[in-house]
């Protein structure tokens, strides 16, 4: 994993935040280095159920760690699209929650 990715990680979930906004996060890695890092978010997002905003122009980057993907193409959504992937059981409860009531 990067040093100072991870490292810039590590801090920005130190107060466990409800929300996480990840801006170009592994574009400069090799990589490896942004595989491991891409299963590293994905893990801790599962684990702690925080919100992840992701901005990335690697559309298989956002498909690969998110569970909805929204395209922007001349300042519109230009896709809207759910992608299967476990969610963190906070939301799983959240939503079961919403359903029943």
């Amino acid at each position: 994993m990067g040093r100072s990715s991870g490292v810039a990680l590590a801090r920005a979930l130190i107060h466990r935040p409800r929300l996480l906004l990840l801006d170009e996060p592994l574009g400069a890695l090799d990589a490896l280095t942004r595989l491991e890092m891409q299963e590293l978010i994905v893990s801790l997002w599962q684990e702690h159920g925080f919100t992840v905003l992701l901005v990335t122009h690697d559309v298989s980057e956002a498909v690969a760690m998110a569970d909805r993907v929204l395209l922007i193409e001349e300042k519109k959504i230009g896709l809207d699209l759910s992608v299967d992937i476990p969610r963190p059981a906070a939301h799983r409860f959240g939503e079961a929650g919403r359903a029943g009531g």
